[in-house]
């Protein structure tokens, strides 16, 4: 992964880890219809309008509408409702530690879709790492929860790791904010009746609003936006490895904040967390040539898709792609000709499926905004 999914990757850590105390704390004096209303429309009212300034939004939700509803409903209209519900008899930590579950669903999940990542050994390796120090963390608090909250969890850990499959396949072309304004636009509408019908007969307490407060600004239009540059950056299967980090982050603000005890156990699962979020988030390693049919692959052959040489360059005696075109002479009869490298970037093909087009001059596309995920601001 590029410094800059990493960057991405630490900082979602910390701003999807401390959600679960805030919607602990806002709950108390707000419904969860409430808590999701405020949540969506603080989001919306500060992300809508930096997405109508890029120009071409109703084009863009006319073209999308229907894999954008799906995400809002999976991401955020479904999820963020019962997981609010749930926390009115779960403990934030114990809600944080359930939802380390959404990489191994998406794991399964991204074969069912027909997604082409490749899982070595070690990202294998990395996710049961994962799995192990969340079974270490979760253990100890699951005794008392009641059935009803625990398939609520359930539910949200469905669709959280469906939404990132949703973006990667049908929604990468959209710029990040034209994208999840909208979304969280419709959610905000969605809940509005409720939230009007079951709002608080006092106002509530300070920590309350701060949360509420939190929870928009920080916790959904800073954190979604940098969520939707990590499914980009690093692909759908990777970026829901974040979920691994989530939960020490919860642990580790009960123990700041609610006075929790640090255990053994706990630190055991911190380093086994973090371990296995590195492994799992990990590129597939390179034996053979940087380019070329017919290469070495950690994963076998070259495949389709791959990024390589023109079609054609490999092979003795053929020209590369776009020389004839170039008013380059053909080679003789039994004439080598050297492959023509074709010079690509981590950055390009990690947001693109692995693919490079290739111009007829043989010459690479430029990057655009949107196609690669950076015009979304």
């Amino acid at each position: 992964m590029t410094a800059r999914g990493w960057f991405l990757f630490a900082l979602l850590g910390v701003l999807w880890g401390v959600p679960y105390l805030m919607i602990k704390v806002a709950v108390d004096g707000v419904s969860p219809a409430g808590v999701v209303f405020s949540r969506c429309a603080l989001g919306a009212v500060l992300l809508l309008p930096f997405a109508l300034r890029q120009g071409g939004l109703v084009r863009v939700v006319r073209a999308h509408w229907r894999p954008m509803t799906a995400f809002a409903c999976t991401e955020i209209i479904g999820p963020w409702w019962t997981l609010t519900d749930a926390e009115r008899r779960l403990s934030s930590s114990t809600a944080g530690l359930l939802i380390a579950a959404v990489p191994i669903l998406g794991v399964v999940l991204a074969r069912a879709f027909g997604e082409r990542e490749h899982l070595d050994a070690r990202r294998r390796a990395g996710l049961g790492l994962g799995v192990a120090g969340v079974a270490v963390l979760t253990a100890p608090h699951l005794t008392g929860a009641d059935a009803r909250s625990l398939v609520e969890v359930l539910l949200t850990v469905v669709g959280y790791a469906i939404a990132p499959l949703i973006v990667a396949r049908h929604l990468r072309p959209v710029p990040t904010l034209q994208l999840i304004a909208p979304c969280l636009t419709l959610a905000a509408l969605v809940y509005a009746p409720a939230a009007l019908a079951d709002h608080p007969a006092s106002a509530p307490a300070p920590q309350v609003w701060a949360s509420l407060v939190g929870l928009g600004v920080i916790c959904t239009a800073l954190a979604f936006v940098g969520f939707l540059e990590l499914i980009r950056e690093a692909g759908p299967t990777r970026a829901v490895v974040i979920t691994y980090v989530n939960p020490a982050v919860a642990v580790a603000a009960g123990v700041t904040l609610l006075d929790e005890p640090l255990t053994a156990g706990v630190l055991a699962a911190f380093a086994l967390i973090l371990l296995g979020s590195f492994l799992a988030t990990a590129a597939p390693r390179k034996t053979g040539a940087a380019a070329g049919p017919g290469r070495t692959r950690p994963d076998g052959p070259a495949r389709p898709g791959d990024p390589a040489a023109p079609p054609g360059a490999a092979e003795a005696g053929a020209a590369p792609a776009g020389a004839l075109a170039a008013g380059t002479a053909a080679p003789q009869a039994g004439q080598v000709v050297p492959a023509r490298r074709v010079p690509w970037s981590a950055r390009q093909t990690s947001r693109a499926d692995g693919r490079v087009e290739s111009s007829p001059t043989g010459e690479l596309p430029e990057e655009r905004p949107g196609s690669t995920g950076q015009g979304g601001g």
